[in-house]
């Protein structure tokens, strides 16, 4: 009984790491795709068209305080010169986007 259940545990130790790691590279394919044009692959918008536009470095005290839910919101419906993804990214692709960017900030 005892081998059965730290086997059971082991497979959702398992299964929780790799969905997290496809969020992750899921999220970061988005990003390479739809994000880092402007944002940087850093996340720093330091690139030409970050710094033309004047883009927020996703490192700043304000972006790093921010809820998830006020850069999916962001993300989903746009903010300052960004238009939104709404239509062009699914929910799961702009949660997974978010979850990465919070990767760059550390």
């Amino acid at each position: 009984m005892k081998i059965r259940t730290g086997l059971t545990l082991v497979a959702i130790l398992a299964a929780s790491t790799v969905t997290s790691a496809f969020a992750q590279g899921s999220g970061a394919d988005t990003y390479k795709a739809k994000c880092a044009m402007c944002h940087a692959a850093d996340g720093t918008a330091s690139g030409p068209a970050g710094k033309a536009m004047k883009v927020p470095s996703f490192k700043s005290p304000e972006a790093i305080k921010a809820t998830n839910a006020e850069l999916i919101a962001a993300t989903t419906n746009g903010k300052g010169t960004m238009k939104g993804f709404a239509g062009k990214l699914t929910d799961v692709q702009i949660k997974d986007v978010v979850t990465y960017i919070r990767t760059l900030q550390k």
